[in-house]
């Protein structure tokens, strides 16, 4: 069986105002305050000052507002 590389862990993106970049594939990556995975295709928030992403709409504005 073929496998592809690092596609099914976590990935890296790059965060952009408008979108994000892979620059290594894979399934998920981990919210920055939580650890807990999020899918790629369920990836909505994140900031692009601190280049990391956040599980929910919640967690990334206690996050903006906290400054931790």
């Amino acid at each position: 069986m073929l496998m592809n590389s690092g596609s099914n862990g976590e990935a890296k993106l790059a965060y952009g105002p408008n979108g994000f970049r892979v620059m290594r594939p894979g399934q998920h990556v981990f919210c920055a305050v939580t650890g807990e995975a999020i899918p790629l295709e369920e990836l909505r928030y994140w900031s692009v000052d601190r280049q990391e992403p956040y599980a929910s709409a919640e967690i990334a504005t206690r996050r903006l507002i906290q400054g931790e």
